[in-house]
């Protein structure tokens, strides 16, 4: 059986509450939602294209600390606070990933903690 390692790094913001930035289990890295919050905790409450490329600047951050990278990303899951948000976080999205397409969702929430627009979750493998 594989074990369970818990990923920390300072590169990305630290768990406010009771989780883990990424948990890695049999060859795959669980990142955990990330919002526009910089590695000091600074809040990126900006435009939702600044908040879209610091969380995407997170999950490439710990999946970096986790063995991996965005290129092993399998499936991200995005919720954004509203739909008609969607083609600007689309555009910073496909810049970010280049022709990297893992699986996605995305997911309209009517709110966000801290009036964040944007949260990012991830699924990787890792490096071989």
């Amino acid at each position: 059986m594989s074990e369970i390692k818990y990923v920390t790094t300072p590169a990305a913001p630290q768990p406010a509450g009771h989780y883990s930035q990424a948990v890695v289990y049999n060859g795959l890295v669980f990142v955990a939602g990330q919002l526009a919050i910089t590695p000091a905790g600074e809040h990126r409450v900006g435009s939702i294209e600044e908040q879209t490329e610091q969380a995407l600047t997170n999950v490439a951050e710990i999946l970096k600390a986790a063995g991996s990278d965005l290129s092993r990303v399998l499936k991200m899951t995005v919720f954004v606070s509203d739909i008609g948000l969607w083609s600007q976080v689309n555009a910073v999205y496909a810049r970010v990933m280049g022709d990297h397409r893992p699986a996605r969702a995305i997911v309209p929430t009517k709110e966000l903690h801290y009036d964040f627009q944007i949260e990012i979750e991830a699924v990787a493998a890792l490096n071989e």
